[in-house]
């Protein structure tokens, strides 16, 4: 039975709004950062900008959730499950916002060569916080299909993972003084986050599944 069939049309008019602020939030980080790759700075900036955004409008839309699955008393046992399951998706966003702040106040110099790596990396990472809303969705409305979902999390965060050691491999194999290595490394890595943060709540989908089909 889809969870929503137990809650109010509010509550799930305000999760959907929720679930659709992490997605939008996560594709305008992909254009923020292709954006800076392709040096249109002020594009970037207004992506940036944008993510905020859609970071704020999530915390309020969560507060709301939170709020009104305890005044209506809905949902008793799974309620904070639920609520877990929402604070953490909200990470991905969180990140979202922390990288593009990261590029915007440190200004990484990536070689044009390395560009097309960081482009890959920032698509995979994206993929993986992508099928995690779908898997999320699926929670909700058809709990059958969360298992094919959590797996392209899996895969796209293995995908991430590649991708970054390769990338980190071209980049101490270059010839550039050492803190410049070690600066894009960094960069690199917080790229990737969102797929490590989309792979943790992934695990807590898959144990709340299971729960409900007990």
């Amino acid at each position: 039975m889809a969870l929503m069939q137990n809650l109010t049309k509010l509550l799930i008019s305000r999760i959907d709004e929720y679930l659709d602020a992490i997605s939008e939030g996560m594709i305008v980080f992909q254009q923020g950062l292709l954006d800076y790759l392709e040096n249109r700075m002020t594009d970037f900036e207004e992506r940036m900008a944008m993510v905020g955004q859609y970071e704020s409008r999530a915390d309020k839309l969560r507060r709301e959730i939170e709020n009104q699955l305890y005044s209506h008393s809905l949902i008793p046992e799974m309620r904070g499950d639920v609520l877990g399951l929402l604070e953490h998706l909200d990470n991905i966003i969180d990140v979202a916002k922390e990288t593009l702040t990261q590029f915007s106040i440190e200004v990484p110099d990536i070689p044009m060569e390395l560009c097309a790596d960081f482009s890959d990396l920032t698509v995979s990472t994206v993929q993986a916080g992508e099928e995690l809303v779908s898997a999320v969705r699926a929670f909700f409305r058809e709990l059958s299909r969360v298992k094919d979902h959590v797996h392209k999390v899996y895969f796209f965060e293995k995908e991430t993972d590649r991708i970054a050691s390769n990338l980190k491999m071209k980049i101490f194999r270059r010839d550039m003084d050492l803190s410049r290595k070690k600066h894009l490394r960094d960069v690199a890595t917080n790229v990737a986050k969102i797929s490590d943060e989309a792979e943790n709540v992934a695990d807590r989908l898959s144990i709340y599944t299971i729960k409900r089909t007990i």
